[in-house]
């Protein structure tokens, strides 16, 4: 997974719309149960489950809540920092129906999986009242067949990085910007045999106008001139000296470091590699702009982040809506930015001053989380994921053509696809 998680007091209001009661979301037959709009009380007991608290936002939130809701008290149970672990522990207690996590901190491709074994509660209701106050990007990582199963917690879109000294500005299209690093020390992107490989194709797949996956859900839709075309771009950077061959072995932090060694004039990164770049060698050198498009294209990234879902088996569903609704307000995602270098999902929460000193590139994010897509909102979204990066990867190697590479992924998609 994505180090998403490197990088916002108020009294919560009396009255909140309702969630809905437990149940599937998939084409199995599950219902919602939708409940109709009722309180939702900041009363009783929660707990709330999420990766390691690395900065302590997350501990000073609870506090804050704890301070402002003296019926209530929510209790910060913190996962190990590994994504995958995250997944793997909370999995396990909804297996078992445990009612020991009321809200469950998520990365946003692990959603509809959730809403589509039963594991979620509907908060269509809480979503309709106040989704406009959320970038609309993210809201989309929350939705699954037709339904709202989360709460947008924190984002992340990708930047280009590049070098002032090499390049006077950031190049229109993708075309430009590879044929600038053919001469002037290259690009540097996640291209290991990862989630992050995934990612960085969709970029470039999302600025071409190509998708992987129908819009239902139901179909693979690689088998594309676009996917052919962004396969055929890829693996040519790595032949022409565009992208060094070593990038096949680089993740999030070795793209950092190759960047900040000085030779590479361009990097694809998340926000966090910005304020540990100007404390480097070339951190008077460098600047960062949202995606390109391919020519006569628009740009378009790829979101990261976290939503906020409240478990199917919590007792107090109603006390986990108001902690949730009292977590992404703007002045606790404040503390979220400024703190951890979490990208809010509220708008308005950008405008902040102590937001722009702590990120100084804030207008930009939020440019760069709302030209992003969610990636395929799927419940067999991992096994998308490694059909996309295995073959991607193979054509990096040299091992496959794009044609062929292509017609995998499509098959292996739908593949996945079936099994659900």
């Amino acid at each position: 997974m994505m180090k998403t998680q490197r990088m916002l007091v108020a009294v919560v209001a009396s009255a909140l719309f309702a969630i809905a009661g437990c149940g599937g979301g998939g084409d199995s037959g599950g219902s919602s149960n939708a409940q109709k709009a009722t309180t939702a009380k900041a009363s009783g007991d929660v707990t709330w489950c999420i990766g390691k608290d690395t900065t302590g936002s997350f501990s000073t939130v609870v506090s804050n809540f704890n301070k402002a809701n003296p019926k209530a008290h929510v209790k910060l149970l913190e996962l190990p920092t590994s994504a995958d672990d995250q997944r793997r522990l909370q999995v396990q207690r909804l297996r078992a129906k445990s009612s020991e996590c009321d809200v469950l901190g998520m990365d946003v491709i692990w959603t509809a999986e959730y809403a589509a074994q039963g594991w979620l509660r509907d908060v269509s209701d809480y979503i309709s009242q106040n989704g406009d106050k959320f970038i609309k990007s993210t809201v989309d990582t929350t939705s699954y067949n037709g339904k709202n199963w989360a709460v947008p917690f924190n984002s992340n879109a990708g930047f280009i990085y590049y070098r002032t000294d090499k390049v006077s500005s950031a190049p229109k299209d993708w075309e430009s910007l590879y044929k600038d690093a053919a001469s002037k020390g290259g690009i540097v992107y996640q291209g290991f045999r990862y989630e992050g490989l995934t990612v960085n194709f969709l970029e470039l797949l999302y600025s071409k106008g190509g998708s992987i996956v129908s819009d239902d859900g139901k179909k693979a839709t690689a088998d594309s001139q676009e996917v052919k075309d962004v396969l055929k771009f890829m693996g040519d950077g790595i032949k022409s000296g565009a992208a060094p061959k070593a990038v096949t072995t680089y993740q999030e932090e070795e793209s950092r470091r190759a960047f900040e060694s000085g030779s590479p004039a361009f990097m694809r990164n998340w926000p966090y590699a910005y304020a540990l770049g100007k404390k480097s060698k070339i951190g008077s050198k460098f600047d960062i702009a949202t995606f390109p498009g391919f020519s006569g294209q628009s740009g378009a990234g790829v979101l990261g982040g976290y939503n906020l879902g409240i478990s199917a088996f919590s007792k107090n569903p109603s006390g986990s809506l108001a902690f949730i609704e009292f977590a992404t307000k703007p002045d606790q995602q404040k503390i979220m930015a400024a703190q951890a270098s979490l990208p809010p999902t509220v708008s308005a929460t950008y405008d902040d001053p102590a937001v722009k000193k702590a990120m100084p590139f804030a207008a930009q994010l939020k440019t760069a989380i709302e030209q992003a897509k969610p990636r395929p909102v799927s419940p067999v979204y991992p096994q998308i994921s490694q059909a996309v990066y295995n073959n991607v990867y193979d054509v990096l190697q040299g091992k496959a053509s794009p044609d062929a590479a292509a017609k995998a992924i499509n098959d292996e998609i739908n593949k996945a696809l079936q099994t659900f």
